[in-house]
């Protein structure tokens, strides 16, 4: 009985098998948020604990001329259907993307502006 055991041991262990290869890691891709593509359902995140749980970090830019994004701010949901159009949810959990709002420029992937008309909402062109 010891002895098949003992064989049984080695043969899991496998002594006689070449070493597994392992595949190079591929190098990681650091994308940042592309802001021509966010609409929809957005929450508004300023709670630093927990800016890791966010899908970006976002500047309100205070003058117009200087926001990536210009963001009209839809009272329906369903209106929010195209670039810059944004519903502000009140629960992290029913929004499309959750941004942390940042105090410095510096640190955030985009900026945004809020525009009172409708049709001036989108993406500013690059």
């Amino acid at each position: 009985m010891l002895p098949a055991f003992l064989l049984s041991g080695l043969l899991a262990l496998n002594p006689f098998a070449p070493a597994p290869r392992l595949l190079p890691l591929a190098p990681a891709v650091a994308t940042s948020v592309d802001p021509c593509r966010l609409y929809g359902t957005v929450f508004l995140e300023t709670d630093p604990r927990r800016r890791g749980q966010c899908f970006g970090v976002v500047y309100q830019e205070p003058e117009e001329a200087f926001a990536d994004v210009l963001v009209y701010q839809e009272t329906n949901k369903l209106f929010a259907d195209k670039v810059g159009l944004w519903y502000l949810s009140d629960s992290r959990d029913f929004a499309d993307y959750v941004l942390f709002v940042t105090d410095n420029r510096n640190l955030a992937d985009f900026s945004f502006h809020y525009t009172k008309v409708r049709g001036h909402a989108g993406c500013r062109k690059q």
